[in-house]
């Protein structure tokens, strides 16, 4: 059987189709019973980067919750030129990174943890801590050491992140979802 060239139609639809993404899911367990739920998707092709930072994220999504009581959210939705926005992962080590000095997590609070808006939430991890920014105000009781591993997977995860996965570091094989 011959097959002729492929219609130019035909391939213009196949190039048209989404590409994949992975989407990942993580649980933060701050102090003073202030926890994080956070949803991130990047293109599947990024898997084996050495890292993704905020510009690779497609799709960002994080909650707050004290004591099992939400308190606010952010996503890239509300993303402005003003929004503090940083963001680097490892996606081979399925790890948020924390390198120690400086500030190396700011998701709509830079490194003094008060511009979240009001209202508003943001997450913060840097030199001096791991902690949220809840209406414009820095919870400084939320603070936990920044050395505190942050990992992310494929399974949902529930406000308490007492039966999360990605806190324990053994995490189930990703799940690829259509973008």
């Amino acid at each position: 059987m011959r097959v002729g060239p492929v219609p130019l139609a035909a391939l213009a639809a196949v190039l048209a189709l989404p590409a994949q993404a992975v989407e990942l899911h993580f649980c933060w367990r701050g102090g003073a019973g202030y926890t994080m739920t956070g949803l991130m998707a990047f293109p599947d092709a990024l898997l084996s980067a050495p890292r993704v930072t905020e510009e690779d994220v497609t799709r960002f999504e994080i909650t707050g919750w004290r004591h099992g009581v939400r308190v606010g959210g952010w996503s890239l939705a509300a993303l402005t030129p003003d929004t503090s926005w940083r963001l680097e992962f490892d996606p081979v080590e399925r790890r948020f990174v924390m390198p120690g000095i400086g500030v190396f997590q700011a998701w709509n609070a830079d490194g003094g943890v008060a511009d979240c808006g009001k209202p508003g939430f943001g997450f913060n991890a840097g030199s001096g801590g791991q902690d949220v920014c809840v209406d414009g105000r820095f919870v400084t009781e939320s603070t936990i050491p920044w050395e505190t591993p942050l990992f992310a997977g494929p399974t949902p995860v529930e406000p308490d992140c007492l039966e999360n996965l990605q806190l324990s570091g053994n995490l189930p094989e990703f799940v690829q979802t259509p973008s």
